[in-house]
Parts: C-alpha cells; sequence; structure tokens
C-alpha cells in the first residue's frame, strides 16, 4: 500500500511552480511594456500590475540591474575605444600627409606638440589645417579649417593647439568649418587660475591681451600666474583644462566685486597653421594637467669685485 505524500511537499511545489508562472508573466509585461513606451498597451493595467508583482519585480530588478550596468558600461567603453581608434587613425593619416614633405617638418612638429596636448587632457580631437582667414566673413577674428560635419565636427566644439585655447566652432560645412579665435572681441570663455582656482571669464581684444574678469576682487593674483579653461555645462563649446594664458598686468584691486587682469595667451592667433577640433570630451577635468612645466627662473649673476693692493698703498705704515 503506498503511502501518501505529505500534504506540505505537495503545497512546496505548487508554490514553485505558481513562483514561476508569476516571474515569467512578470517579465513578459515588463518586456511589453519597454517595448511599447509611452503606447504601451499596458499602460492601464500598470499599477494594479505593480501592486500584484511589485514584491517580485523588485526582487528581480535588484538582481538583474547590475548586470544592465555592467553591460551598458562595455558597451560605452566599447563606443569610445572605437571613436578615438578611428580618431588615431584619421590623424595618422594627417601626419603622414605632413611628413610627406621636408618643407612640412615645422607644420609636423606643430602636430606632434598637439597631439601630446590632446593627450595630456586626454581630449579625443580630429586634426585639421587651416585654410582661409575670415576677412570673407567680416572684420571679426575667424579662420577656416579643412573639416566639416562628414568629419564629426558640428557648432560649438572647442579648437585648439599645441600652446592652447584656439578658439570654438560657430559654422559648419560638410568639408570645412569656421573658427572663431579666443581673440575676437564677441569671444568669451570661463577661466581658472592654476592652483587658486579663481574663477572669470576671458574675453578677446583682438591683437591686444585677454582682459579677464575674475569673480572674486580680492583675489590675489601675481603675474606670470596661468590660467586654463573652466569647461562649460556638457563640455560644449569648452572642454576643462585647455591652457589659455599668462598674466600679463593687474589692475587695482579698489574695492570692486570683480577684478580685471590682462593675460597673454598661449596661442599666436597670426601664426595658426595645425589645429585639432575637440571631438571627444575627457572621462574628467584634467585641472591643470596640460599646463606644461613652470619654466625655472633664470639666476641673477652676481660679480664680485676685488680690490688688489697698489704698490703705492702703505701697508702698516710702509710704502711697498
Amino acid at each position: 500500500m503506498r503511502k501518501a505524500r505529505p500534504p506540505h511537499v505537495r503545497d512546496t511545489r505548487e508554490s514553485r511552480l505558481l513562483l514561476v508562472l508569476l516571474i515569467a508573466i512578470a517579465f513578459a509585461l515588463i518586456t511589453v511594456d519597454i517595448r511599447g513606451g509611452e503606447d504601451s498597451p499596458v499602460d492601464g493595467a500598470r499599477g494594479a500590475a505593480a501592486t500584484v508583482f511589485g514584491p517580485i519585480e523588485n526582487g528581480v530588478a535588484s538582481a538583474v540591474d547590475p548586470v544592465g550596468n555592467a553591460i551598458a558600461a562595455v558597451r560605452d567603453s566599447g563606443e569610445r575605444h572605437d571613436r578615438i581608434a578611428q580618431l588615431e587613425q584619421d590623424n595618422a593619416a594627417l601626419k603622414a600627409k605632413l611628413g610627406s614633405d621636408d618643407r612640412n617638418s615645422s607644420r609636423l612638429a606643430q602636430f606632434d606638440k598637439m597631439l601630446k596636448t590632446a593627450g595630456a587632457g586626454q581630449y579625443g580631437i580630429k586634426g585639421a589645417e587651416v585654410i582661409a582667414i575670415g576677412a570673407a566673413q567680416g572684420f571679426s577674428w575667424t579662420v577656416t579649417i579643412d573639416v566639416g560635419s562628414s568629419d564629426g565636427v558640428t557648432r560649438d566644439m572647442t579648437v585648439l593647439n599645441g600652446d592652447g585655447l584656439v578658439g570654438r566652432v560657430t559654422t559648419v560645412g560638410p568639408n570645412t568649418a569656421t573658427v572663431l579665435l579666443a581673440n575676437d572681441p564677441d569671444f568669451t570663455v570661463g577661466t581658472r587660475m592654476e592652483a587658486t582656482d579663481e574663477l572669470g571669464f576671458a574675453s578677446g581684444q583682438g591683437d591686444q591681451p585677454l582682459r579677464v574678469e575674475l569673480l572674486n576682487g580680492k583675489a590675489k593674483i601675481n603675474k606670470g600666474d596661468r590660467l586654463v579653461t573652466f569647461g562649460s555645462q556638457a563640455d560644449r563649446p569648452f572642454v576643462p583644462g585647455v591652457p589659455v594664458g599668462v598674466v600679463a598686468r593687474v589692475d587695482p584691486s579698489g574695492g570692486d566685486l570683480t577684478r580685471t587682469i590682462y593675460v597673454r595667451p598661449f596661442v599666436s592667433f597670426t601664426k595658426l597653421d595645425i589645429v585639432g577640433v575637440v571631438v571627444q570630451t575627457p572621462d574628467k577635468d584634467p585641472r591643470d594637467a596640460v599646463l606644461p612645466p613652470k619654466p625655472k627662473p633664470t639666476p641673477t649673476p652676481t660679480v664680485t669685485v676685488t680690490v688688489t693692493p697698489s704698490a703705492d698703498v702703505p701697508v702698516d705704515g710702509q710704502l711697498q
């Protein structure tokens, strides 16, 4: 005679089957809802479903979310890697072009210096050549470069070279783009002082030093202090950490809310040739890492004069 199974064994198996069924239903609802978006066919039943399946979905989500986040991180990392790899390939082609002629040795040196600057700030750049100045576009300080939308360049991207900030992209065509230079009177960029972190806004003054209004009227600034870009929201139009210039003159404080200083830019805007458009922003603010090492002060020579006694000068009361 077969013994009857204990009731609790049957109940446990039924509970497991019910749990599996509920989980399957929950996954099905989640899938339909996600694919439907705002027009999801289960939108009206979402509240009721949440009450019934909420505890189960929470448990499933706690197990799935870390996996989803990891997959997203790997995907984003892969996309960034592919983008940088493509940029490296494009820049290598430009470097080969510049190196095809002995007369381009200076331009090749500019390109190498720019790549080192971009590497220090972890900027993904698209190398370009300046092919025209802005005379045809009015009296503003602009240049035209030989890359455009087909190269991934869009409006409000930062432009730099091996020395520092060149400007920002203002208009873009398929194969060319216009860059508003940092010394243009209509140009303004947020700045940060090296080490002290004092913030300000730099404006162009043509062939004169940049004018910088510091937000702190009592900031202690010295001639020779250096500035970098502060960066914009979402890194547009300016990425952070790009060298801007060196303080050349400091106006007296005068008790004002702001303080004015004048900055000699690192970039020579009348000798632009090889530049780079930042098409891949850095993962984090490079701070002062892109600034070159400070030059060591030149020692002041000292002259020591030794007087040799003359033969006619008495020593101890006697002539020598």
